[in-house]
């Protein structure tokens, strides 16, 4: 009887057998030092030469490549139905843009079958309208309702691409032809119903703003009419150089075109958007701006009524409480001198404080810039004054 150290002995034999023989099972066909040439040879990618005759037993992978390789000799139906699926595939896997891909690489086949074609095109339009692309959705479903145009997904498509785009009287056609088909289809319905409420809504809507615009056209020209009744002159925004064969009329490339009123000289360049208007009265109210060129200051006010004089909003604006930039505090209504200025001849126009707005706005050199009149304040007797007026030409009162 065999002792148990010769037992175990052999048991350690056997195991050891077992295992070299494991590991050249395991490794026999793993590439080495010396067969690692011939063996990368063996991979379609890196193959330096193919065999004449491919063996599907042996290569397998060259064997399948050339069945892709030789996929053209198929149908041109059958290889659109191929291209399809693997569209579909994509599809399910909200992989749209390679079903995208798969789907042109079915049409591109240019098959026969129109029902194909038009099932390409309709899931192509699907996938672009899941990517937010509607009009090539809608293109698509225009196009696939060409090759077939009862194909009720094509019709539901493109009424799901109009209401994302708004044409809410396309979708209503749309939903017609469907509903022609398949009178109770529920998306139809659902989508129709949409359609025709918000179109109703945009027409309504459009109505409001035709009414709301001719409203604001005729208040606008009774303001321009009221301008012109009271003699007051528009200084319209500077128009881009003509050449000399554009126009006929050149009057020495003056800035200045009082002739005609329009509406560009009543845009105010502040951003508050104030602009002159006529209240219930018939009173004019401007935008006005007031500039302190000595602390590079300006002050906004939006409505200046025409009848109110500088007085009155100077004792407001600087009365016991003076502005914080008034360090010396030399603006008090008594000490300020105003001032407009001629654009053209680019003087300055003194404006007695106790004057109402409009006398000023009436002056025969006062043109309104930008739909906002602006005078300039200085403080009298000031060396900032001094010298600010001597380096213009200044009409004094």
């Amino acid at each position: 009887m065999a002792s148990l150290s010769q037992q175990s002995d052999d048991s350690d034999d056997g195991m050891d057998d077992f295992m070299e023989k494991f590991k050249k099972e395991k490794y026999s066909n793993a590439f080495s030092e010396k067969n690692w040439e011939e063996e990368f040879n063996k991979v379609p990618m890196f193959m330096k030469t193919a065999p004449d005759e491919i063996d599907p037993m042996k290569h397998p992978e060259l064997a399948a490549i050339q069945s892709i390789i030789h996929d053209d000799d198929r149908p041109l139906e059958e290889q659109a139905e191929s291209l399809k699926d693997e569209g579909n595939d994509y599809f399910k896997e909200k992989n749209y843009k390679k079903a995208i891909v798969s789907y042109t690489a079915g049409l591109k086949k240019n098959c026969s079958d129109s029902n194909v074609n038009a099932i390409l095109l309709t899931n192509r339009a699907a996938a672009q309208f899941h990517l937010g692309n509607m009009r090539s959705a809608l293109n698509d479903s225009v196009a696939a309702k060409k090759f077939k145009p009862d194909h009720l997904k094509a019709l539901i498509r493109g009424a799901s691409c109009c209401m994302e785009l708004k044409k809410y009287t396309d979708a209503l056609q749309w939903c017609e032809e469907g509903l022609k088909l398949q009178p109770t289809d529920k998306k139809l319905l659902e989508l129709r119903a949409t359609a025709d409420k918000h179109k109703r809504a945009a027409e309504r809507d459009a109505r409001k703003t035709k009414v709301k615009e001719k409203k604001e056209l005729n208040e606008r020209e009774a303001l321009l009419a009221a301008i012109k009744e009271r003699g007051i002159k528009l200084l319209k925004p500077k128009q881009r150089p003509k050449r000399s064969s554009d126009s006929e009329d050149d009057d020495g490339g003056s800035s200045r075109a009082m002739a005609g009123l329009d509406l560009d000289g009543l845009c105010s360049a502040e951003a508050t958007g104030a602009k002159v208007f006529l209240d219930e009265q018939g009173v004019m109210h401007w935008p006005v701006l007031f500039l302190y060129p000595e602390h590079q200051q300006t002050d906004f006010i939006s409505a200046f009524s025409e009848s109110s004089s500088f007085l009155d909003h100077l004792t407001l604006m600087f009365g016991e409480e003076l502005p914080p930039w008034d360090t010396n505090r030399k603006y008090s209504p008594q000490n300020l001198q105003l001032f407009f200025e001629d654009h053209e001849k680019e003087s300055l126009h003194q404006v007695n404080p106790e004057t109402p707005l409009l006398k000023i706005l009436q002056h025969k050199r006062c043109f309104v810039k930008a739909g906002t009149p602006s005078f300039v304040i200085l403080v009298k007797g000031s060396p900032f004054c001094g010298k600010f007026l001597s380096e213009r030409k200044t009409h004094r009162l």
